[in-house]
């Protein structure tokens, strides 16, 4: 096979060409077509899902290259159905590119993309639905919007923006669905999420831009959310909102535009009799109610004030169109320094926003006036943005500041770039025609360029000198008779053009040269161009009008010449001009004005900027960039004259919101900081569990509402009255002292067990204890003695354990304040503690048992109050025995019936399988009566992920403990692994929730090697920080015991005493894990983790910045 047909097929191959060569020996070893991709058809038919995995990304690769892969789509699709996760992913990603060319075959799989919609994995869901309305087939409709529907309803906030994603495809694929898809961009356009707001506005914006009825309800809420969501969302919701604020409120600059048409016209009206009528006009005018701005006009300039500081140039640019168009005059000075910024950027980037500063300078000059510096030329600048430089230069220009643009117009002159001179010659002339008192120096400072040796420059001058002569002819009758010299050194058309024509309009002024000129013109009359033809014929007609003696055989010659030239508009401009100023029989009217009509006076040009009207554009767009309409751009409308009703925009408050405890609640939630701090940083492997489902009364309120408070468990816990809950805190402890007794009775043989029961009952106890306070402190009544008995209580068994209490503090990352606290203090850690509660990915559902509990008595409300997962799983305590590892709570003992269980991540190696983390797992029997066979049924976990049980314990006797370990492959996440606790009676939900840190295991690594890994794994592997040390990090040893409290890594060997350096891989999938901790003088530091797995790595550097600067 030939060389070519192989480079043919490298670019995309067609469809008549073999599918494999005959032999190896026939094309030689260089065709590229011998059993092509057939290694990688095997490897994606293989049962190894490490080889599918291989072929998987070497052909995601061959896509990224621009090669094609289409062939292999057969061989692709057979794994959509594959069980492990991260060859599904690249699949996914092959079928979005190659769907709508393999129509037929991706239709085959239809059933399989519709199974994919109800996978557990988000990102499994959300790339079904991107390749289902990839397909491109009308007859797959129904099916892609049942799937938008259901995944605009979707837990995971990633999902919903993926529909809001497909709305617009559906939409250009049938147009008929568009009042069913406006249904879905509503309940969107209603979405607390931040991830999901920017792409519903862009399904807004190409469905239905003007249903502005559907952005009233939302119009607080997209302001508020603005901020946080991600860039290119934000320059859709900025440009939709102003379109919007200008057809909602009034223009704030209305007052004042109306009294300076009015004063102008009172001024040009002031000799007329109508005189004394204007003046009381511009008097009702000044009366006139002053503005008042709307208070939602107002909400959008200050939300998108800040944005002016973005990294993000396109969203800068918005943001200034914005307060363009919509802020007082007052008010848009802010923006010019953002948009100087922008200048420091690429060539690209200036270009587009020299553009827009252009288009403002006309209007708004005084705002660029003291940046004028930023706007000097350079000599690497590209020409493009030279000239729209020059063009903002030359709109600043005004009496204060020609001298110095001049200078600079001066220097430009002797640049090599011949348009840049050009420019800058039109900018001195346009400098010249605005500001009169530069005119004659300018006009000058021209003609000196007359005498340049670069012809273009000298034909660029004479352009100008002939506007600005203009204005005064009389006066410049020299410079006329230095310009007629010219002409036989002058070989540029539109100069020479210019000549002949100033000659001929002011040839009284020089009566001697002018018919010299003709003379020289008419002799080279063949040679010259059209344009210059035509300013010849011209001025032997004028000549000829005024000094007939002279010049009447000349023109007659001229006009001969030009009867037969080989232009049509040449001969046609003799024969008009011949009937005209030559009187013969058959001459009309129009002879006797003829003089009239040639020699009239003509009113000066006016040099103009390009830029004048197009601020009819909306700044920043495509149209305003052409100067031209383009496709799908939609005209911003004009201002209102009276005010639409703002209470559209007001949202009702649900009632079931308007009850006494959630008003109370929501009190409170205001001390809570604005954002959660995981809401910049969660990709699309957060959950959407973990979202919140609070309901705030008004969308203008505050985003604490919107994306701070917590889970569903956190509201069930809260409603409980506050008489009840000390009511129930007496109750319990009476029975503490009963069970504490009863234990003090048992048989001496027993001690060592009733030692251990109690120490257990203790930390019980002093856990019990805060969620008292925990409780107390978020009703509004004053505690009773019971909850002062309680602190006491819990301030004495502190101060007798206080190098416990040291070591806790440590290693809780909640507890951050001294162990004696009021009451404030308390309220703050305790919201403190929810929000690092929300911060965690995916909360496990709240532990509750299968059927109702029957012996719970409405006394034990406060216990089970304590059961909100927020507070019992994420909230660690410290195991008496050994005070380095946590323990956290499984099963209340309450919920479980007196059955208490407690797990911790014991870090040590599962023998069984070592790619599964040990959870150590402590059950306590608190009842009388014996605990007969637990274990483990229903394991229900993400997918990938494994469990292997612990052996059922046959029998629990009273008041005895039991430690077992089982272990779970977690597959390298945070999600929680749920299952079913039994005993002999009963079944309980519960669910495990590891720590980032707990998912690595040690590794033993030299300096060298550390070196050597951290070098391969830079750039989106590397996530860097800089923090201030805690207080209490004074010394390596110290640094170092936090770092390996959070993590369960090894201590890396470092030459410098500045540097700590620690490794680590995931249990999982063994990718490696470095991190190093630099510390700096002041107290401060730099940590840097490398990991392959970048969600790992972002989630374990924020694990360690917490427990760093404690």
């Amino acid at each position: 096979m030939s060389a070519s047909s192989a480079f043919s097929d490298e670019k995309g191959g067609s469809a008549s060409e073999p599918e494999y060569g005959h032999d190896p020996a026939s094309g030689g070893i260089f065709s590229s077509d011998y059993k092509r991709h057939d290694d990688l058809k095997e490897m994606l038919d293989s049962n190894k899902d490490s080889l599918k995995l291989e072929a998987m990304k070497r052909i995601v690769a061959m896509i990224a290259r621009g090669k094609n892969a289409s062939d292999l789509f057969p061989a692709v699709v057979k794994n959509v159905a594959c069980k492990n996760i991260e060859v599904k992913k690249l699949v996914y990603v092959y079928l979005v590119r190659y769907a709508e060319e393999q129509q037929d075959l991706a239709l085959l799989s239809i059933s399989t993309f519709q199974r994919g919609l109800k996978d557990p994995n988000q990102l499994i869901r959300a790339s079904a639905l991107r390749v289902l309305s990839s397909i491109r087939v009308t007859i797959i409709v129904p099916i892609m919007m049942l799937a938008i529907k259901e995944a605009a309803s979707d837990m995971s906030p990633y999902v919903r923006k993926t529909a809001a994603h497909a709305i617009p495809k559906l939409h250009s694929l049938d147009p008929e669905q568009k009042d069913q898809l406006i249904e879905v961009i509503e309940k969107l356009l209603a979405d607390k999420t931040t991830l999901v707001a920017g792409s519903v506005v862009m399904a807004f914006e190409e469905v239905c831009p003007d249903r502005i009825d559907l952005i009233h309800k939302n119009y607080r809420k997209l302001c508020n959310l603005l901020i946080d969501v991600e860039e290119w969302g934000q320059v859709v919701i900025i440009n939709m909102l102003t379109r919007y604020a200008r057809t909602q409120f009034l223009n704030p600059n209305i007052n004042e535009s109306l009294l300076e048409e009015s004063s102008d016209k009172a001024f040009y009206a002031s000799d007329d009799e109508e005189d004394e009528d204007k003046k009381a006009e511009v008097a009702t005018l000044a009366k006139r109610k002053p503005y008042v701005m709307d208070p939602d006009h107002r909400l959008l300039l200050r939300n998108t004030k800040p944005l002016l500081q973005s990294r993000n140039a396109a969203v800068v640019m918005a943001v200034a169109q914005l307060y363009f168009h919509l802020a007082p005059k007052a008010e848009v000075g802010i923006i010019a320094k953002a948009l100087v910024r922008l200048m420091r950027s690429h060539s690209e980037v200036q270009y587009v926003v020299l553009q827009n500063v252009a288009t403002m300078t006309i209007k708004r000059r005084g705002m660029f006036e003291p940046y004028l510096k930023s706007f000097y030329i350079r000599s690497t600048d590209p020409t493009q943005i030279k000239i729209l430089k020059l063009e903002v230069l030359t709109n600043l220009a005004n009496e204060t500041n020609i001298s110095t643009i001049l200078r600079e117009f001066q220097t430009y002159i002797k640049s090599m770039d011949k348009d840049f001179v050009a420019a800058s010659i039109q900018a001195i002339g346009r400098c010249a025609t605005n500001i009169g008192e530069v005119r004659d120096t300018c006009l000058n400072g021209l003609v000196q360029l007359l005498s340049n040796r670069d012809e273009l420059v000298v034909a660029e001058s004479v352009v100008v000198i002939k506007k600005l002569l203009q204005m005064q002819p009389e006066q410049h009758s020299d410079i006329i008779k230095h310009m007629a010299k010219l002409i036989d050194n002058i070989q540029v058309p539109m100069a020479r053009a210019s000549i002949l024509w100033l000659i001929g309009e002011y040839c009284e002024h020089v009566p001697k040269i002018a018919p010299d000129v003709l003379r020289k013109m008419a002799k080279t009359f063949n040679n010259e161009e059209d344009i210059v033809k035509l300013q010849i014929i011209n001025l032997a007609a004028k000549l000829y009008l005024t000094n007939s003696k002279q010049t009447k055989l000349l023109t007659q010659y001229v006009l001969n010449l030009a009867k037969y030239d080989q232009n049509y508009d040449i001969r046609d401009r003799a024969r008009f001009i011949r009937q005209l100023i030559v009187p013969t029989d058959k001459s009309g009217a129009l002879n006797k004005y003829a003089k009239k009509l040639f020699l009239a006076l003509k009113p000066a040009p006016i040099l103009e900027s390009p830029f004048k009207d197009r601020d009819h554009f909306q700044l920043g767009s495509l149209s305003h960039l052409l100067n031209a309409k383009a496709g799908g751009y939609q005209e911003l409308p004009d201002w209102p004259e009276s005010a639409p009703d703002p209470s559209v925009r007001n949202v009702e408050i649900p009632e079931w919101s308007k009850c006494t405890s959630r008003k109370d609640r929501k009190e409170k939630k205001v001390e809570k900081p604005f954002y959660s701090d995981s809401e910049g940083e969660s990709g699309p492997t957060e959950s959407a569990d973990s979202e919140s489902d609070t309901g705030s009364g008004s969308e203008s309120a505050s985003a604490s509402d919107e994306s701070g408070s917590g889970s569903e468990s956190e509201e069930s816990g809260e409603e409980t009255e506050s008489e009840e809950e000390e009511e129930d805190e007496e109750k319990e402890k009476k029975r503490k002292k009963r069970l504490d007794k009863t234990k003090a009775k048992k048989p001496a043989e027993e001690s060592a067990e009733s030692e251990q029961s109690s120490g257990t009952e203790d930390r019980k106890r002093g856990r019990k204890a805060v969620k008292n306070q925990k409780s107390a402190s978020e009703s509004e009544s004053e505690s009773e003695s019971s909850e002062s008995e309680d602190e006491s209580e819990e301030e004495e068994s502190e101060e007798e354990s206080e190098s416990d209490t040291d070591i806790r503090k440590k290693k809780t990352p909640v507890s951050k304040q001294p162990p004696k606290q009021s009451k404030k203090e308390s309220k703050k850690e305790t919201q403190e503690m929810s929000l690092l509660d929300l911060d965690d990915f995916e909360p496990a559902p709240a532990s509750a048992p299968v059927t109702p509990v029957n012996f719970l008595s409405s006394s034990l409300v406060s216990d089970l109050e304590g059961l909100s997962l927020t507070d019992t799983i994420l909230a660690p305590t410290t195991i008496a025995p050994s005070g380095l590892i946590k323990m956290y709570e499984l099963l209340h003992r309450i919920t479980g019936e007196g059955l208490a269980v407690e797990y911790c991540f014991s870090r040590q190696p599962f023998s069984p399988e070592p790619n599964m983390v040990a959870v150590q797992i402590q059950f306590t029997n608190n009842t009388n009566s014996e605990t007969k066979n637990l274990h483990i049924e229903e394991p229900r976990m993400q997918s990938g992920m494994r469990i292997r049980e612990f052996a059922e314990i046959d029998m629990l006797a009273a008041g005895e403990s039991v430690t077992v370990v089982m272990g779970i492959d977690f597959c390298d996440s945070t999600q929680a692994a749920n299952f079913q606790l039994c005993t002999h009676t009963r079944k309980f939900f519960v669910s495990i929730q590891p720590p980032v840190g707990e998912l690595m295991t040690p590794a033993f690594l030299t300096e060298n090697d550390f070196k050597k890994e951290q070098g391969k794994l830079m750039g989106m592997n590397e996530i860097s920080e800089k923090l201030t040390l805690g207080e209490k990090c004074v010394n390596e040893h110290v640094i170092v015991e936090r770092v390996t409290a959070t993590a369960n890594l090894s201590r890396v060997p470092c030459g410098s005493d500045k540097e700590c350096r620690f490794a680590g891989k995931t249990v999982s999938s063994g990718c490696l894990v470095l991190v190093t901790v630099t510390t700096k003088e002041g107290g401060a530091a730099q940590l840097t983790v490398n990991c392959e797995k970048m969600v790992i790595g972002t989630m374990l550097v924020k694990d360690m910045m917490q427990a760093l600067s404690q």
